[in-house]
């Protein structure tokens, strides 16, 4: 890719002109694709194809536990390298190789990195991958590039892409386990449960728009949730199966609504606007026919002249939430003979 004035070949031409002046010197990090996305307001692709052209040129490479390098001398220490530990453990997946490549360089993919690979560093680069690029950007390719492996020898551990996501789920439904116990009344413990998962989702963007609630993942980390939601319904009246769908009903309306978090962050990168700064640009004519013409849509005019409403996703979270106990509760009620 030669310096065509496109986006990604003046950034291409810029990271070269810092790396042979030695303002990234050999072994340091360069910067990731969202570092990228930031700094030139490009979109994920974008980066990730600068970030791949580098690869090929041989100007950087990748370095297990710590990300991508100028290619050649020792790998500097840092943060990041103890961040890409499992968990923050410090089992041999984790601290360890980030102490090898902070001792000086990729020597685990120089030996025949393969040897060294498990499914549990496979999981947890994909999910920083997933975490920090969006889950368009996972692929086993990729992944293998992380770690300086060959991308065959990553099936010996995980036979496929559909087997990884739902290693990734359980994964991170293990991260912040539920409570135990729950507290005491099952409003209380329903609201339990769906806050956590929102915070999941929040911490995870790329989650939600890979779960599904017609074909689930076998994930125990992730099951538990709908076990938990189902005790604290058991005994109160309502049948297996309204039990069980009002369980997976809550589950489905957080997981649905946290569907937007990726979308967002991807508004964002590609428009370089917050959501807030979007709607304060949008003063053509399509949005005074909507929001001043008293005619047509006389709520919408109404709308824009009271006080200003909250709609972010947290304040729809609270509210549908809110709501959806309310629907199970009046449930509950007449099984119970209250109304």
């Amino acid at each position: 890719m030669a310096e065509d004035g496109t986006p990604s070949g003046r950034i291409l031409a810029e990271l070269r002109r810092r790396i042979a002046s030695g303002e990234l010197a050999p072994g340091e990090r360069v910067p990731s694709t969202r570092a990228i996305t930031r700094e030139w307001g490009v979109a994920m692709a974008t980066a990730t194809k600068v970030l791949s052209r580098l690869r090929e040129e041989g100007l950087v490479r990748a370095v297990p536990g710590v990300g991508t390098v100028v290619a050649g001398g020792p790998v500097a220490a840092g943060p990041s390298a103890a961040l890409a530990a499992p968990g923050g453990s410090t089992g041999p997946s984790g601290t360890a190789v980030a102490r090898r490549a902070a001792r000086g360089g990729d020597r685990v993919a120089e030996r025949g990195g393969d040897r060294e690979l498990s499914r549990e560093r496979i999981v947890t680069t994909a999910v920083r991958v997933a975490d920090e690029e969006g889950i368009a950007a996972l692929s086993m390719r990729r992944i293998a590039t992380d770690l300086g492996v060959a991308t065959m020898s990553l099936y010996r551990h995980v036979p496929g892409k559909d087997e990884l996501l739902r290693l990734m789920t359980d994964r991170v439904f293990g991260e912040e386990p539920l409570p135990d116990p729950l507290p005491a009344g099952w409003r209380e413990a329903l609201e339990t449960v769906a806050r956590l998962q929102w915070r999941i989702y929040r911490r995870h963007p790329w989650l939600a728009g890979t779960m599904s609630f017609t074909r689930p993942v076998l994930a125990p980390d992730a099951a538990v949730h709908t076990e938990r939601t189902l005790a604290a319904l058991a005994g109160l009246g309502l049948g297996v199966e309204e039990m069980a769908q009002a369980s997976v009903t809550l589950a489905a309306f957080v997981c649905g609504l946290a569907v937007h978090f990726e979308r967002e962050a991807q508004a964002v990168q590609d428009s370089g606007m917050s959501a807030d700064e979007w709607m304060d640009r949008q003063d053509g004519e399509e949005r005074d026919q909507l929001m001043a013409d008293p005619e047509r849509f006389p709520m919408f005019d109404a709308l824009n002249r009271g006080p200003e409403i909250d709609m972010s996703l947290d304040a729809l979270f609270a509210f549908g939430v809110a709501r959806m106990l309310d629907g199970i509760g009046a449930v509950i009620a007449r099984r119970s003979g209250g109304g």
